[in-house]
């Protein structure tokens, strides 16, 4: 689980997103804080996520703590978006191979899920 965990943070904090093809499951499975339903396969989490970057990760983004066993981490993260305080949850589970098998992504307040929400939207759509 450390270099699961650690290959994370690397991909994070090198906001590399082609590190995202080598850390995922081929059935990896996205948890959307807005979509009803789950997105299944690599391709469709990758697209996510890669968005999440986009979004998420700039200079104030930091995880503030963090639980981790031997297949799951639970992060907790803050980041300003346009002024809007983010506070979110990483949740992910790694399956037997190490690779990320399920990602669920919990945000508040309520303001900033629907400027995540809109601000993902755009850059999916870009995507």
């Amino acid at each position: 689980m450390p270099n699961q965990l650690a290959d994370w943070h690397h991909a994070i904090t090198t906001r590399d997103i082609a590190m995202l093809d080598d850390i995922l499951a081929d059935n990896a499975t996205f948890h959307s804080p807005v979509v009803y339903t789950p997105q299944v396969g690599k391709e469709v989490t990758k697209m996510y996520l890669s968005a999440a970057f986009h979004v998420l990760l700039n200079d104030s983004f930091h995880y503030v703590r963090e639980v981790a066993d031997d297949k799951n981490a639970i992060l907790e993260f803050m980041v300003d978006v346009d002024g809007v305080q983010v506070n979110g949850v990483d949740m992910i589970r790694w399956d037997h191979d190490g690779k990320i098998a399920d990602f669920k992504v919990m945000l508040r307040p309520y303001k900033a899920i629907n400027l995540v929400k809109d601000k993902m939207r755009e850059m999916l759509e870009s995507l």
